[in-house]
């Protein structure tokens, strides 16, 4: 868990958890989820069992005493810490889904509390968290940069907001990493077009990640396969004016040299167009 929970960092009050183990604990027998096993026990008794089921791994178990709290003391002024320590316990679980919600409901009832931002940067990461290849369906990720933009937007002054503009910057990539892996694909079956159209995406929409100078040099290959001399060029400017001590723009440069070319701005292409964005601040 990153950061505090109003005010008071996860260690200092899981530090008061050996005072739990007295409470809830003792007998054998005892099913704290069957009905009615908790109603005797008070909000902070049931908060410092989930605690204790948080100092010795047992998440779920904490994700559960936390919930109680808010189903037995809608109105005790610890149900709100309870939620927020809710929806962590199911993210340490791993359980994104509840933690979501868990997280959202906080939202719905304190939205204006100091640990919105926290609330927000939780239901970011039920998504980022979830986000570990490539191939997987990229919803998620585009789930992770929504939310992720609103903790960066509404929480500008959180702890949050540098780590939320972090992870945006790795699930940006992400995509374009997606794109990328698409359009080699394409290009090594010789589908020039339809590989055009992946790394075009990657220079029009996700300049600003590491994918760039590649797709640029995978454009001058596929426009040189595919005989279109002027964009081949146009793409190995960009390349070399931008990004010229990468081996990508090497490449290039030996791809067109080796055709009788030199990388130079050429027609009037969409790359055309990024060119004189990108390196003569021409926007209109």
């Amino acid at each position: 868990m990153s950061g505090r929970i109003r005010g008071v960092t996860l260690r200092t009050f899981l530090g008061t958890a050996a005072l739990s183990l007295t409470v809830l604990a003792g007998c054998g027998d005892f099913d704290p989820r069957s009905e009615g096993a908790l109603e005797t026990y008070t909000a902070d008794e049931i908060f410092e069992r989930g605690e204790y089921e948080l100092e010795r791994g047992q998440a779920d178990n904490a994700a559960f005493y936390f919930g109680e709290i808010e189903r037995l003391y809608p109105y005790a002024q610890i149900t709100q810490r309870a939620l927020i320590m809710q929806a962590y316990a199911y993210h340490r679980d791993k359980d994104y889904e509840a933690s979501r919600a868990a997280a959202q409901r906080y939202l719905d009832f304190y939205p204006r509390t100091e640990d919105a931002a926290y609330a927000q940067y939780l239901l970011a990461l039920s998504f980022y968290d979830q986000i570990d290849e490539i191939g997987r369906d990229q919803g998620l990720t585009f789930q992770a940069l929504q939310a992720l933009r609103t903790v960066i937007e509404q929480y500008p002054d959180s702890e949050y907001a540098s780590s939320a503009m972090l992870k945006f910057d790795l699930a940006f990539d992400h995509l374009a990493a997606k794109e990328m892996e698409i359009g080699r694909y394409y290009l090594k079956r010789g589908h020039y077009m339809a590989a055009v159209n992946r790394f075009r995406v990657v220079v029009e929409s996700f300049q600003t990640t590491t994918h760039t100078p590649e797709a640029l040099h995978r454009l001058v290959e596929s426009y040189l396969a595919l005989g279109l001399n002027d964009e081949a060029r146009t793409a190995g400017a960009i390349l070399g004016h931008n990004y010229q001590a990468t081996a990508w723009y090497q490449d290039s440069y030996d791809l067109l040299s080796g055709q009788g070319l030199e990388p130079s701005l050429v027609g009037d292409s969409w790359l055309a167009a990024i060119y004189r964005q990108m390196i003569r601040g021409e926007w209109l």
